[in-house]
């Protein structure tokens, strides 16, 4: 028995909180390999056909893997989440700040809008990283609003600052709204896991969704896309606007219940546009058929829930709404590709998380996860047990 004085050890965490964290491992794990091989598929006839090697596409996606999961293991083990919560944040904030002056300035333009920076020999898009940062943010100003270490005049202005000004700015220059829309649900995310009274998260909601309205109608480049709702009818019969989604269409059609087969995809074969990125799921539907789309979907559903597990078993405030709101955007953002692919929103050009070609949204994706698995090494096994207790139901026996 120690003695009374004695400083007892630090309560070992069980199997079940530990549980969350590797199920978000080996969830991520599956959905990167998926990726590699979908990658693979739908772009060796492209690669072929640029005289290129069948698997360039997949082995610079395996490169990117590389460096996301470093990143991600440094974001985990050795940046405890709290250092977010000091003057870091404001620095990540900064750089954020100058890629998007950088972009406006200096950016290439690809399918009508300038989104992509290259420095030296990296090319990369800020927007995957910028969002991140203005998450972070928005947890930082809730955080200190919470604490009474600023007052509501100084965070509204530091919200419009910090939050609303970079967002217009990226959404100004770049034309990007469905990353606009990432971020708008990540702030939202961060005021719900803050425990924003609910009138004003409503309010909140409802002036994003009008300013998405009046973005599209007063916009022909975005209201083109509605065209989704009946692509053949794009004035060129459905060679027009219409037909990458038409394809998309028809990508599932040809996969039915059990898939065409790995490697039998037949809209690869340059039909469809973007087939190893933006649509890269349609090629899933395809050669997996329904059942494998439907895995997909389900292990973002299993992600979704292993992050609320963590932001839920968070230390503080701070980590249960940075855990909370990365968790959701990454969700959210596979959710607005999957629409997109199977014609339920208009195109947004959004990757796939984990899965879609391209370095920078994979890189960007795996930061996420490791800041949330830093939040998991705070847990705070306390509280947790805490919950439980309170969650338990005991019956007087009489």
């Amino acid at each position: 028995m120690a003695a009374p004085n004695q400083q007892t050890s630090k309560p070992a965490v069980s199997l079940g909180d530990l549980g969350p964290r590797l199920l978000m491992l080996l969830t991520v794990l599956v959905l990167v390999l998926i990726g590699l091989v979908m990658i693979y598929s739908a772009s060796s006839i492209k690669a072929i056909a640029s005289d290129a090697d069948a698997m360039s596409y997949m082995l610079d996606q395996v490169r990117f893997a590389v460096i996301g999961s470093a990143a991600a293991f440094v974001l985990w083990k050795l940046i405890p989440y709290r250092f977010w919560a000091g003057n870091a944040v404001w620095v990540i904030w900064g750089v954020a700040v100058v890629l998007l002056l950088l972009t406006a300035a200096v950016g290439i333009a690809e399918n009508g809008a300038q989104r992509w920076l290259i420095l030296g020999p990296i090319s990369l898009q800020p927007s995957e990283f910028v969002k991140i940062a203005i998450v972070l943010v928005a947890a930082r100003l809730f955080s200190d609003l919470r604490v009474n270490a600023i007052d509501a005049r100084a965070f509204v202005v530091e919200m419009f600052v910090f939050i609303v000004i970079p967002t217009g700015f990226l959404f100004g220059t770049q034309s990007d709204l469905g990353t606009t829309a990432i971020i708008a649900l990540g702030v939202i995310s961060v005021m719900w896991m803050g425990e924003v009274p609910l009138r004003t998260i409503i309010i909140v909601i409802i002036a994003m969704v009008l300013f998405a309205v009046f973005a599209t109608l007063f916009s022909s480049y975005r209201s083109d896309r509605f065209l989704y709702l009946n692509p053949w009818d794009d004035g060129e019969g459905g060679y027009g606007n219409g037909y990458q989604i038409i394809h998309s269409y028809y990508a599932f059609a040809e996969g039915g219940i059990f898939g065409a087969g790995l490697g039998n995809s037949r809209e690869k074969y340059l039909y469809l546009p973007e087939s190893e990125t933006d649509f890269i799921f349609a090629i899933i539907g395809e050669e997996l058929g329904l059942v494998g789309a439907l895995f997909v979907i389900v292990l973002f559903l299993v992600l979704l829930w292993a992050g609320m597990r963590i932001a839920r078993s968070a230390y503080d405030d701070f980590g249960a709404m940075v855990a909370g709101s990365l968790t959701i955007m990454l969700v959210f953002q596979a959710f607005l590709n999957i629409g997109c692919a199977i014609g339920v929103f208009p195109t947004t050009g959004k990757p796939l998380p984990f899965i879609s070609s391209g370095g920078s949204s994979l890189i960007a994706s795996f930061m996420m996860v490791g800041i949330i698995l830093a939040v998991s090494e705070g847990a705070n096994p306390k509280k947790v047990y805490e919950r439980r207790r309170d969650d338990l139901r005991v019956v007087r026996a009489k």
